[in-house]
């Protein structure tokens, strides 16, 4: 059984934008909302060069890298091809306009890989225990 984890509102994400969630271990988690309100998370690091996807410009279901854009699917995480490549996603639950993430994968989910060296943070981050 999910464990959900209340992380904001719809509508505290800007539309084809993102918030970042921090998590006690691990990198950052981007969600990021698109213009029909679809809601989607992923590890915040592009898979070519760990690229903050939280800063990169959302069409779509897409997301396109701010460091040489690649273009990064919401759904999978899986680069679009001639790229190759994958970032690791998260389940993403909206009920009555409020949206969650599983707690288990927060905990447990792709804590072994490494944060960018290069490139800013999060515009926006908002530590998981006090969402």
């Amino acid at each position: 059984m999910s464990n959900w984890k209340k992380i904001c509102l719809v509508t505290d994400i800007p539309v084809l934008g993102s918030r970042c969630i921090q998590r006690p271990q691990g990198m950052d988690v981007a969600v990021f909302r698109n213009d029909q309100d679809g809601v989607f998370a992923l590890l915040d690091r592009c898979p070519h060069k760990g690229g903050p996807l939280s800063q990169g410009i959302v069409f779509g279901s897409s997301v396109g890298c701010p460091l040489h854009n690649w273009t990064i699917g919401l759904c999978t995480g899986q680069a679009a091809a001639p790229d190759e490549g994958c970032t690791p996603k998260f389940s993403v639950k909206v009920e009555s306009g409020v949206v969650h993430l599983d707690g288990d994968e927060l905990a447990t989910h792709a804590l072994d890989l490494v944060a960018p060296v290069a490139g800013p943070g999060c515009k926006e981050t908002v530590a998981l225990d006090k969402a």
